[in-house]
């Protein structure tokens, strides 16, 4: 799912001289959306998370889905393979992205899939849709609302958008070392690419954070800045208070189990604590 606050500037497109003037460069040939959803999501194992989730929390399945946010709407389209049963709305503001999702996700879903997607055009502030069973915002989104006022309306619209046993999924990062200025780099090496996510700027009052997604290629080409966000970055007591102030009646925190090796292992349940690990990604899922 990508952030309508992403900026995509073309013109970063960074080719080598020695192979520009005969050849296109991997750079020049690649497609930012298609490396972005390679680098950081994983919709199938999104959407077996959220509906095992909602059944245990409301002893139901979820059948109407609505990703805010949605981006190239990777995750409504991923949704509605479940059967012929379920049906997803997609909110984004960014109509160029919204129009890549339609041609590149939507449009390649069997007919009677593609007809249960609905794509729409609208701040996420404003959007009216059907009242859904579970509404999602992901890949850290909703860190654009910078003031506690905006985030409070934010998941107040969340509130009122979901069903009287509706369940809201956020996601979010932490750790000391969310707010260095730094470089971490991801080699892709079956697709040619190393994903680099760039730390630009925070600053310890506000919490402002700018971040940068570069792209490098194994023939030395560079997508440099293909995404860009400005966000606040918020904390889980934060996050949690305005959830519990906008109405909903649980706001809980859903950390990262590890591996033998002390690493992530993909498994996400319940915590109250968590661990003081350096950097770390959660979810935090609230009932209505």
């Amino acid at each position: 799912m990508l952030d309508p606050a992403a900026k995509n500037p073309d013109q970063n497109l960074i080719m080598s001289a020695k192979s520009a003037s005969k050849h296109p460069t991997m750079a020049k040939q690649a497609d930012i959306h298609e490396l972005y959803e390679l680098s950081v999501q994983n919709v199938e194992n999104e959407v077996e998370f959220m509906q095992t989730t909602f059944k245990s929390l409301t002893g139901r399945t979820a059948y109407l889905f609505r990703e805010d946010f949605c981006g190239t709407a990777s995750a409504s389209c991923q949704w509605v393979r479940q059967g012929p049963e379920y049906q997803a709305i997609g909110v984004d503001i960014n109509p160029s992205v919204l129009e890549w999702g339609r041609q590149n996700r939507v449009g390649k879903l069997d007919p009677e899939d593609r007809a249960r997607v609905s794509l729409i055009e609208s701040d996420v502030l404003t959007a009216e849709t059907p009242k859904v069973d579970l509404l999602a915002a992901f890949n850290f989104s909703y860190f654009i609302f910078d003031t506690r006022e905006s985030l409070l309306a934010y998941f107040k619209r969340a509130y009122d958008a979901i069903k009287d046993d509706g369940v809201f999924f956020c996601d979010m990062f932490g750790g000391p070392e969310a707010q260095e200025e730094t470089r971490e780099k991801t080699k892709h090496k079956k697709h040619g690419f190393t994903y680099i996510w760039h730390q630009a700027k925070f600053h310890p009052v506000t919490h402002f954070i700018r971040c940068h997604i570069h792209f490098k290629f194994k023939d030395g080409s560079k997508i440099k800045k293909a995404f860009t966000y400005e966000w606040r970055l918020w904390t889980a007591p934060e996050i949690r208070e305005l959830l519990l102030e906008a109405g909903f009646r649980t706001a809980t925190v859903y950390w990262e189990g590890e591996d033998e090796d002390g690493d992530g292992n993909g498994e996400f349940t319940p915590e109250e604590k968590g661990e003081a690990d350096l950097a770390w990604i959660a979810y935090i899922i609230a009932e209505k």
